[in-house]
This record gives structure tokens, C-alpha cells and sequence, in this order.
């Protein structure tokens, strides 16, 4: 029944897989790549950190969450933007805040991916939008994800359906209502995160927990 070019289903604690499917092919991973976004982010930046978004920041394509250049905004609202509705501008203002750039960054994540034993991945973005140098596997998507709920804020921000986060020089909130609708139509579900481009296809990483027992599909 599955369409995907590409699936595969673990366990998170074992890395066990569980089902696969082309698991280990090339692919371009979209918006996907912000789950190694919100890694590195967690363990190399503040939460409450004040990030000032820059010109480059605010006028990046793609999905948005509307920043401003000199906005002044909490990381950790910034990682709520991009993991709920996919702030390509997010993505970009948390990289150039702990890693003084997106290339800097994205060195860290291919880095970490690597540490991870994603070895067949290569990010030169923080936003998953297309280049050619830019690809991992459902396989390393799968540990990646799987790393990531090691860290309990990655999944308090993974699995949040709606939140509020402010909004400079309005006097109300931006409403984030998340993406990965597997949240409301799966029991259990608690991440992860969609992507797409045209590059890429749609694209999906979800994840439930039932029992105390954690997967991961990608």
C-alpha cells in the first residue's frame, strides 16, 4: 500500500527497522531537514536567547512565520516556528545566531548527521530548500529523528499541535496550528515533520509513542 519511492520504519530506542523500503537511496529531504535544524539548535544555542533577524533572514523563499529584518525574537519561539509550520526565515535566523552563518551551520549539521552514524547525508542549508549537495536517505532521516527524542524539548516541540508566539509591532500573536496533521489522526503520535518542494515530493517524517515504545517513519 505504500506510494513512497523511499520508507522505513524503526524502533527509536533499538534502531531496529522495523519495514523498509529503498531505504538507502539518494534523496532530496525538503523541509524535512529542519528536524537536524532543531537538533543542533537544542544543543549548541539558548532557548531564551533574543535572536535580532537579519535582512538575509527575513527575505528567504518559501514558507515564512512573516519575520521582519530587526525583528527581536526568542530562539526558542523561532523553533517553534519552523517545526510547526515549516519558517524557512526561522531557519536561517537560528542558524546565523549560533553559528554566525547558514554555512556554518549547516557544517555542523552534516557534522552531527555523520556523529549520529547518518553517513549518507550532506546539508549545505538549514531550510531543506533544493540543492544538488543537499540529500540524505530515509534510513538516516529515520536516525536522525530517532536522536533527536533522546532531548525531551525536542519532543515537547515536535508534538505541540497549536502554539502562540508573538509577533513585533502587532498587538496580537502569530497562530502556529502545526503541520503533521499525523498528530490528530494517529494515537500516540508526537512528531515529527513534512516537507515539500518540487524536487523532493511530498515528504514526511512521523513518529508515535504507545506502551512506552517510541517509532520513528519515514
Amino acid at each position: 500500500q505504500v506510494t513512497a519511492q523511499s520508507a522505513i520504519l524503526i524502533d527509536a530506542l533499538t534502531g531496529q527497522v522495523l519495514y523498509s523500503r529503498a531505504a538507502d537511496a539518494r534523496r532530496y529531504p525538503a523541509s524535512t531537514t529542519k528536524i537536524m535544524t532543531l537538533i543542533v539548535a537544542l544543543e549548541h544555542g539558548n532557548p531564551d536567547d533574543i535572536v535580532t533577524v537579519s535582512r538575509q533572514a527575513a527575505g528567504v523563499e518559501g514558507s515564512t512565520i512573516w519575520l521582519e529584518a530587526g525583528e527581536k525574537i526568542r530562539l526558542e519561539d523561532l523553533l517553534y516556528g519552523m517545526m510547526l509550520v515549516s519558517g524557512n526565515d526561522a531557519t536561517v535566523a537560528v542558524a546565523e545566531h549560533v553559528a554566525g552563518s547558514v554555512d556554518a551551520f549547516a557544517r555542523r549539521m552534516t557534522a552531527k548527521a555523520h556523529e549520529i552514524g547518518a553517513v549518507n547525508t550532506s546539508f549545505v542549508n538549514s531550510s531543506g530548500l533544493p540543492d544538488d549537495r543537499h540529500y540524505t536517505t530515509a534510513h538516516d532521516l529515520a536516525l536522525i529523528a530517532a536522536y533527536g527524542y533522546k532531548n525531551p524539548m525536542f519532543e515537547q516541540i515536535v508534538s505541540t499541535k497549536e502554539r502562540q508566539i508573538p509577533w513585533a509591532k502587532n498587538d496580537y500573536n502569530r497562530d502556529l496550528r502545526n503541520e503533521n496533521r499525523m498528530l490528530w489522526l494517529y494515537e500516540g503520535g508526537n512528531g515529527v515533520k513534512t516537507g515539500y518542494t518540487d524536487a523532493a515530493g511530498r515528504c514526511l517524517v512521523s513518529a508515535a509513542k504507545r506502551d512506552g515504545i517510541q517509532l520513528v517513519a519515514v
